[in-house]
């Protein structure tokens, strides 16, 4: 069976599509609606990340739910930074 993580969630692959392992929803469907498996906080209607809101001069960051290794920020002058770094950088704010 193949196995993975969706923002914190672990999911399966069922031959067809990806599920949550949790309760079987197709990730499809339901990836909208369900709280970050890390810090536990549903998406904001800006769609921006409940734990991480706006940060200055970014256009785009992730905090990994979890895993830091995931973690990325882009930067509006297009530098962008991954892994540890940015889970660093985004802590700073």
């Amino acid at each position: 069976m193949n196995t993975d993580t969706l923002r914190g969630h672990e999911i399966y692959y069922d031959s067809e599509q990806w599920r949550y392992k949790d309760n079987d929803q197709s990730t499809i469907k339901h990836w909208k609606y369900r709280a970050c498996g890390y810090c536990n906080k549903p998406n904001r209607p800006d769609e921006h990340d409940a734990c991480l809101g706006e940060l200055p001069g970014v256009i785009n960051a992730c905090c990994g739910h979890g895993d830091s290794d995931e973690a990325y920020v882009m930067y509006e002058d297009g530098k962008t930074i991954r892994g540890h770094e940015a889970f660093e950088a985004m802590k700073r704010g």
